[in-house]
């Protein structure tokens, strides 16, 4: 309803004043807030890293070369970024583009929480080790990558999908291949409707099965 939409992004606004009046790590070297983009009403929420050059410019996420490679794999499966909601586990830029450390991601996390509760996504697609390690300790994504987990977050079950960062793609012409297979099979499964529920029952069937592929 266009109501709920509304009021999801009056809380978004509202949690952006609050970051941007914190004192947060990353702040003072950094140019602008990256707080997130997208449609507040969103069944699809994706989780990156940290902001780059160009996000710091411009104050929006995967806005570079790794953001039109995202547009991509989105058009894949018939999305556009006006249909999902994208954000990152650090919302300033760290120094010359280095990962984030842990102590930073842990400050950055108590908003990431109330982003996602505001929103209620139906699937959180992580991009990246360092999103995917929010949900999936120890996990490696070489081994998760394009596969649902239903997890247990702060009382309620959320589904995760992990895949590699776009940025990876780039780098890496069988890393993008794969990406944009994960992207086609997780579309397929968008198109045939089926719910998170539908999902969990089937694993208890299988009595405890945690990983299913979308494929």
């Amino acid at each position: 309803m266009i109501k709920n939409e509304a009021s999801k992004q009056e809380q978004l606004d509202k949690l952006r004043g609050e970051m941007e009046g914190a004192e947060l790590p990353l702040k003072s070297g950094a140019g602008r807030l990256v707080f997130g983009d997208g449609n507040a009403d969103a069944d699809l929420m994706f989780i990156g890293e940290g902001p780059g050059y160009w996000e710091d410019q411009k104050g929006i996420p995967f806005v570079g070369n790794a953001g039109a490679f995202l547009n991509q794999l989105l058009a894949l499966i018939g999305l556009e970024r006006g249909d999902v909601f994208i954000t990152n586990v650090v919302h300033y830029r760290p120094p010359e583009n280095r990962d984030p450390t842990s102590e930073e991601m842990a400050a950055f996390q108590p908003y990431l929480d109330k982003m996602i509760e505001i929103i209620e996504p139906k699937i959180i697609v992580t991009l990246g080790r360092f999103s995917m390690g929010k949900f999936l300790p120890g996990a490696r994504i070489s081994g998760v990558h394009g596969k649902t987990k239903l997890v247990e977050w702060q009382g309620r079950k959320l589904t995760v999908v992990p895949m590699y960062h776009p940025a990876a793609g780039l780098r890496n012409g069988a890393v993008k291949e794969q990406t944009k297979q994960d992207f086609l099979a997780m579309g397929e499964v968008l198109k045939e409707g089926i719910s998170i529920e539908d999902k969990s029952d089937e694993s208890k069937k299988q009595d405890k099965v945690e990983q299913m592929s979308l494929i």
